[in-house]
């Protein structure tokens, strides 16, 4: 697949990126502004990390910040069942 032109997706993406890093910076503002301290909860951590791989120079973003959230592989994992058989 031949990705499109940067000015392309600037045209198509930006507002709905826009929109999505408000939301994200208005979240902050109410961590921020809220009573007690949350600098060390798991969650906060992985949200501050994510925006690090945002600012940096990665060409795989999406990858990493979905790697970030997500729970390491266990090979241990018991497989889904079918449900029904055929």
């Amino acid at each position: 697949m031949t990705p499109l032109p940067a000015d392309r997706v600037l045209d198509q993406f930006f507002l709905d990126a826009r929109s999505k890093l408000l939301e994200t910076a208005a979240m902050f503002d109410r961590l921020g502004r809220g009573p007690g301290d949350v600098a060390a909860d798991p969650r906060a951590v992985k949200l501050r990390q994510a925006v690090e791989v945002l600012l940096g120079d990665a060409p795989n973003k999406a990858e990493l910040i979905q790697q970030l959230f997500s729970m390491p592989y266990d090979p241990k994992w018991k497989r889904p069942e079918p449900r029904f058989s055929v």
